[in-house]
């Protein structure tokens, strides 16, 4: 099974093939999504690439962290599991 990493500070202009040809560099990229806000359909600044295994994984965080995409430094370290936050409240 791939590892997921985080990948935040996206200038708005990122795809998810740019993504995806930069995580390339690393290893084997299994999938690549950059987040859009649902109600202006544009990014919110950050995404997350799944790499096919842990050395690639590692290979991309230490290659890839600071480095410049599209005039902004991207930090990518390995994803958190999600809380429950955040949202509407599902309870009303």
């Amino acid at each position: 099974m791939g590892r997921r990493l985080y990948v935040g500070n996206l200038a708005w202009t990122v795809t998810d093939q740019d993504l995806q040809d930069v995580f390339a560099e690393a290893g084997k990229v299994e999938s690549a999504q950059v987040i859009m806000d649902r109600a202006t359909n544009r990014s919110r600044g950050f995404g997350f690439v799944e790499m096919a295994n842990d050395e690639a994984a590692e290979a991309a965080i230490k290659k890839l962290n600071g480095r410049d995409v599209k005039g902004r430094a991207i930090r990518v370290n390995e994803a958190q599991a999600r809380s429950g936050g955040g949202g509407r409240d599902r309870d009303r």
